[in-house]
């Protein structure tokens, strides 16, 4: 994939897991409250509105819930790419995140739903902080 966007700071819901990144480490929130599971970063709890929150690493491990092969797209960053694989993946933590399948030989046959992923990080260019993406088992 071609060089992405990175984070400005100070952005106080998300440099710890854009630390974890670094680290290539994918970080999601738990409440201490409710114990619900809470991705994207926040600060208080959709579950239960609580503000006691911790940070916890995933194994990187999941299923594609669904997904969807861009053939072609307007902005130049992507232009030379060709298809890939935009996809929703359900973390074996209980949390589901949008990201990119990678590694496959053709995007148009070889990813498909209930598919097992595991989490990869991908350097960028322009920026310090890896992107999460996926790559089937």
């Amino acid at each position: 994939m071609p060089n992405r966007p990175q984070p400005r700071f100070p952005e106080p819901h998300t440099e710890t897991y854009w630390a974890g990144a670094k680290q290539h480490e994918l970080r999601f929130q738990r409440c201490n409250a409710c114990q619900a599971v809470i991705f994207t970063p926040r600060l208080h709890c959709s579950a239960c509105g609580g503000m006691d929150l911790s940070w916890e690493v995933s194994a990187g491990l999941g299923v594609i819930y669904t997904y969807s092969v861009v053939r072609q797209n307007r902005n130049p960053a992507f232009s030379e790419l060709g298809a890939y694989v935009v996809a929703y993946v359900d973390l074996d933590e209980g949390f589901r995140m949008l990201t990119n399948v990678v590694g496959v030989a053709n995007p148009l046959t070889d990813v498909s739903c209930g598919q097992r992923v595991r989490i990869d990080f991908e350097a960028q260019d322009s920026g310090e902080y890896p992107v999460p993406v996926f790559r089937p088992v």
